[in-house]
């Protein structure tokens, strides 16, 4: 329904995903001007940045369009709305990952992409068999990984009511922070999204097997094939929390 209520106006859903790759664009524009003043950053250069961008950035939009808008399920728990989700014959997650379905958000999996097929194409890099798959596999995980993140910040929202900003601060924060190389973070930040939230595995890591990095806090080389089950676990984590929240759900005002 979202969607052909989309593109009942065609021109202006164009208009607004290039909006949205020209404004998440100028995340990169950034580093570009970075890397107009610098040959590396934190020992990376500027394709091996790319390469990390990308991954996060696409990794993000695809979960950012699958159940980006579970984010506004604050206001429907402040508002007493989310009571009409609850009565109808459907899951209610399934529900609110749908409301408001925003098409428009393929602009951000755009932006990712490009700026990934730059990284592919620039990277000096001796392509074998296992790393060529492993791209989709960190794309996907990394996906899954994101949706955790947002699922279980949905969650939170049950408690708190109105926690859309700190939910923010863990997935368009998190993004932005995969972005750059771990090495120009502190050691005590690289292991706190290694560990305890382990976005780390978006990119960071398996991306230090294809680029013949250094692994993040010298971590074996084993685990840059782990991002699939850190995806799996993060999930069920999340599907955890949000049973939990539901079940907490008492109606607005009580």
């Amino acid at each position: 329904m979202w969607i052909r209520s989309t593109m009942a106006y065609r021109l202006s859903f164009a208009m607004t995903v290039l909006g949205s790759l020209v404004v998440t664009g100028l995340d990169f524009v950034a580093i570009l001007l970075m890397f107009s003043r610098v040959d590396v950053l934190g020992g990376y250069t500027l394709p091996e940045t790319a390469f990390l961008y990308g991954l996060a950035g696409t990794a993000f939009g695809l979960a950012d369009l699958a159940i980006g808008s579970a984010g506004r399920l604050g206001t429907r728990v402040r508002d007493g709305t989310l009571d009409t989700l609850l009565v109808r014959p459907a899951p209610v997650f399934a529900q609110v990952a749908a409301d408001r379905f925003a098409l428009r958000r393929v602009g951000r999996i755009t932006q990712g992409v490009l700026v990934l097929g730059y990284a592919l194409v620039a990277l000096d890099v001796d392509w074998s068999p296992s790393k060529v798959l492993l791209l989709p596999v960190m794309l996907l995980s990394g996906a899954g990984i994101f949706c955790a993140v947002l699922v279980a910040g949905a969650a939170f929202q049950f408690v708190t009511q109105d926690a859309a900003e700190v939910q923010n601060a863990f997935t368009y924060g998190g993004q932005t922070l995969l972005q750059y190389p771990p090495t120009v973070f502190g050691r005590e930040l690289v292991r706190g999204v290694t560990f305890v939230l382990p976005l780390a595995f978006v990119n960071w890591v398996p991306a230090a097997y294809v680029l013949g990095r250094p692994y993040p806090l010298g971590l074996p080389g084993w685990v840059a094939f782990t991002p699939p089950l850190v995806a799996a676990g993060c999930c069920a984590l999340a599907g955890l929390a949000w049973r939990t929240g539901l079940r907490s759900y008492r109606s607005t005002g009580s």
